[in-house]
């Protein structure tokens, strides 16, 4: 993958791009909380076919924090504007987890310039079927990133799935990420704090593709559910994994997801 930045609307945005094949549209993906770009290297390793575009949000890895909170439309955006100077008329968008939330404001707020959509491990947002306490609370700090004893003996009940058996593999995934601030980590869950899809979903004009863990204590599989049964071209698929079955399950992942976007 390619790294760059890009000032934009006064914005500096690190991003990260793999070439593709030029005849599909690109693939825009929205990380998680906290995530930076390569956190999605290894899903993207395995997908076969388009150029991927990720890029660290505001206040994530690369890319400095801004001064003042934002909203998901901010975001959504500012994405837009990088998507011009990255010359992207057009793209398939894919988001994951809190990325999901991005991913959807994306799709309506952006309409003409997303053909279509994959949501993973994610929910409508602020009106969603709550994951386990437990979970939510280990997910509103930023330390599974910054204390890797912490995030072994975490990973099990926080992401489920695979890592409910073997919870050294979290560092395999997560012990790479650049961590850059607190302040950012917070910004990101201010920002969702209150938004919710539920009210357009019946609106989103783009074909969907919706994934849920089984075993996902953070959003369980129900959330994808409502997302798949409100969008109207949508379609539902469980992954006998965790939250993190992007990355653990990343070669049944990527294989979905190559389908979904290269059919006709």
């Amino acid at each position: 993958m390619q790294i760059s930045r890009y000032d934009v609307g006064g914005q500096t945005l690190r991003v990260g791009v793999r070439r593709g094949d030029a005849a599909q549209r690109p693939l825009l993906i929205f990380n998680g909380i906290g995530a930076t770009i390569e956190l999605v290297a290894p899903f993207v390793d395995l997908l076969k076919g388009p150029e991927v575009i990720v890029f660290d949000v505001p206040g994530v890895g690369g890319s400095p924090a801004p001064r003042l909170p934002y909203r998901p439309f901010m975001l959504a955006r500012l994405t837009s504007r990088l998507l011009d100077e990255l010359g992207h008329a057009e793209v398939d968008v894919l988001g994951v987890s809190w990325g999901g939330a991005l991913a959807q404001q994306f799709a309506f707020q952006q309409a003409g310039r997303c053909r279509r959509l994959v949501l993973a491990a994610t929910s409508p947002g602020h009106l969603m079927v709550p994951g386990k306490l437990a979970a939510l609370i280990k997910l509103a700090t930023p330390r599974r990133y910054k204390d890797p004893a912490w995030r072994t003996t975490v990973a099990g009940d926080l992401y489920g799935g695979a890592l409910r058996h073997a919870p050294d593999r979290a560092s395999d995934h997560l012990g790479h990420i650049r961590w850059s601030s607190d302040y950012g980590y917070y910004l990101q869950l201010v920002a969702g704090f209150g938004w919710s899809s539920l009210p357009w979903l019946p609106l989103l004009s783009q074909r969907t593709l919706v994934m849920s863990g089984t075993d996902d204590p953070i959003v369980p599989a129900i959330n994808g559910k409502i997302l798949a049964r409100l969008i109207p071209d949508a379609r539902f698929e469980a992954i006998e994994d965790g939250h993190l079955f992007l990355l653990t399950s990343a070669e049944k992942s990527a294989a979905l997801v190559a389908a979904f976007l290269g059919a006709p």
